[in-house]
């Protein structure tokens, strides 16, 4: 057998957890163009040939315009239903036993779609594949970090509805002149509720974001922070 078919085999029978995923962007180009085609949205991308191409991003900015794109065609309970059990599949494939899976309600109640719409179709489709397939899994609630303080307290308080099914609340999406102190307050409120904590951080902001993270935001996990290289000290607090 060839050796680097061996090796890739190997490697996709490991048993292995995901603690990091965007379900939103997890968007296989034939299914976006499918759910698209269902919701009568066309695409900007002629076919699926071209978003294939377009998927070989180079920063963090192209990537969240394949996001938004994708995004943008989820519009029922049966989208967002359909896309996690795409993923789910896909994660059988590879032998995931665990994954903790990144939503942003944000993304999609700014453009008229109710919070309950997205996380019915995200739950329904994991405790279908709970059931089929045999993992387990969290979800991970995150705030767009370039909206406002005022509009994250507000989804806090829609996915205080979902309690049972939210284990924790995370920040994501552009990060450079958006930095964890500016949602201090929605994480102590956040914590006060039980949520686990996470946030982006480091991705391409700066090592200073980390320590924010850290010490105003009282997060137990950083998400990249790979800035943090940049700073020994902050270094050893991780280790620590």
């Amino acid at each position: 057998m060839n050796k680097n078919k061996s090796l890739e085999n190997f490697i996709n029978d490991i048993p292995k957890a995901e603690l990091h995923l965007h379900i939103e962007g997890t968007f296989e180009p034939e299914l976006m163009f499918k759910i698209a085609e269902r919701n009568n949205i066309r695409l900007k991308y002629k076919s699926v040939e071209e978003l294939h191409s377009a998927y070989k991003f180079n920063n963090l900015q192209d990537f969240l315009d394949i996001y938004y794109a994708g995004a943008n065609v989820l519009i029922t309970e049966q989208d967002f239903y359909d896309l996690t059990l795409a993923y789910l599949e896909k994660m059988k494939s590879q032998n995931v036993l665990h994954t903790e899976i990144f939503f942003d309600p944000q993304t999609h109640t700014a453009r008229g779609i109710e919070f309950s719409t997205v996380i019915n179709g995200i739950h329904h489709a994991l405790k279908d594949g709970e059931k089929e397939f045999g993992f387990t899994s969290k979800l991970i609630m995150s705030f767009l970090r370039h909206l406002s303080e005022a509009d994250a307290f507000k989804t806090l308080e829609q996915g205080l509805k979902f309690r049972d099914w939210i284990a924790g609340i995370g920040l994501d999406s552009s990060e450079v002149g958006n930095p964890p102190s500016k949602f201090q307050r929605v994480f102590e409120n956040g914590k006060s509720e039980g949520f686990l904590l996470m946030t982006h951080a480091g991705e391409e902001g700066p090592s200073e974001y980390v320590w924010e993270a850290l010490e105003l935001l009282k997060v137990q996990r950083i998400d990249h922070g790979n800035r943090s290289l940049d700073d020994d000290d902050l270094l050893k607090k991780l280790v620590d």
